[in-house]
């Protein structure tokens, strides 16, 4: 019998289980610790994930009521995320130190609303680098048109990158190629390439999400049979595409000198359809040199009946003709993978925007509550 946890168990098949999900108490409390002692290997966070924490929770109120920096809501919110982000760093460090820099890592989304916007992503990344301070932080850079060439730049600044908002076999190739090109412009300088480490996070469920509505509205027994399968095959192409990127000889010039491959990360693999099997782009998604982040109730499920088994290269000829049957039925999975990553940027810089808000509401009772108790002035007669 295993008595190895299920995350462990997929460990050993070469899968990291990351945990999407990251507050105060979640640290403090000693549950972040339990995870860690099962094999968890690391963490991903958001500005959804931090807006939730600050606006419903209030472990965070008597430290945004006392920030010396209180006029200033962006500041309040990176000094309370940093700190998180420092601690949570802190406790994976074990897991860093022994996976050699592979896992144990923890990632800090630059601000969203820099999405389009290369020069301030580059300075912003820099900077949040500076102020967090640890090895085994990667920060979170979306796969946008801006942010591709940020990224190439980052890279070759010696900054691990988590590459976001990836939907699109496109996203995927134009990924890998900026963070091989931010490596070879660090080599040309003579600067060492084999610290650093970079995943390139590919979001799946919200595909099916979006293309199940247009096999719907088509209705046919062809497009139903489709639904539900569409995020799984896009997902196992892009690690189609990673096993010939690894492989190929520009990449063993850079292996050679110590470069580590970038790995998929699949993010959004939480099932959205309750008619789909729970735990499916976990089990179907499985496979050595890659990472699955799960929220806390996915991870859940994932312990309690998942299944481990290198799933990953299985069946990749009959993802590769879902695909084909998909574009046949005249729905373009590019447009609708473009309109994505669009939402994408759109929900977190409304979520970061909303945060703000948060932070903003919480100062101001501080503010009424300190007025209240003000005494009245004395009054001579």
């Amino acid at each position: 019998m295993n008595t190895k946890s299920k995350i462990e168990q997929a460990a050993d098949m070469g899968q990291s289980i990351w945990l999407d999900h990251l507050d105060r108490e979640f640290i403090h409390s000693g549950k972040l610790q339990a995870l860690v002692d099962r094999g968890l290997r690391g963490i991903t966070s958001n500005p959804s994930i931090f807006q939730k924490a600050i606006a419903e929770g209030g472990e965070y109120d008597d430290e945004i009521a006392a920030a010396e920096t209180s006029d200033d809501d962006v500041a309040v919110y990176e000094t309370l995320a940093i700190a998180d982000i420092q601690h949570a760093a802190d406790t994976l460090a074990p897991v860093f130190i022994d996976a050699q820099g592979m896992d144990g890592f923890i990632s800090l989304e630059a601000n969203p609303n820099l999405a389009y916007d290369t020069e301030g992503t580059i300075r912003e990344v820099r900077r949040l680098h500076t102020a967090v301070n640890r090895p085994n932080v990667m920060f979170k850079v979306p796969a946008t048109a801006a942010g591709i060439p940020a990224i190439a730049a980052l890279i070759g600044e010696g900054i691990n990158i988590n590459i976001t908002l990836m939907f699109s076999l496109a996203d995927y190739d134009n990924v890998a190629d900026a963070y091989m090109r931010g490596l070879e412009a660090r080599l040309a300088e003579g600067l060492p390439i084999d610290k650093i480490a970079s995943v390139a996070s590919f979001f799946v469920s919200r595909v099916d999400t979006a293309v199940d509505k247009e096999l719907d509205a088509i209705g046919s027994d062809v497009a139903l049979s489709l639904k539900g399968k569409i995020g799984i095959a896009n997902a196992k192409m892009a690690y189609a595409r990673y096993l010939n990127t690894f492989s190929s000889q520009r990449w063993q010039t850079l292996a050679s000198h110590g470069a580590r491959t970038q790995r998929i990360l699949y993010g959004s693999t939480s099932v959205k359809n309750p008619d789909y099997p729970n735990t499916m782009y976990v089990d179907n998604l499985m496979g050595a040199n890659t990472i699955n982040t799960l929220p806390l109730d996915a991870l859940e499920k994932f312990v309690d009946h998942g299944m481990v088994s290198d799933a990953l290269t299985k069946q990749l000829e009959k993802a590769r003709q879902e695909l084909v049957q998909l574009a046949a039925l005249g729905v373009n999975l590019d447009r609708i993978t473009q309109q994505l990553q669009d939402k994408g940027v759109t929900k977190f810089a409304d979520a970061f925007n909303e945060l703000l808000g948060s932070i903003k509401g919480v100062r101001n009772q501080a503010q009424e509550k300190a007025t209240q108790r003000q005494p009245e002035p004395l009054v001579e007669d």
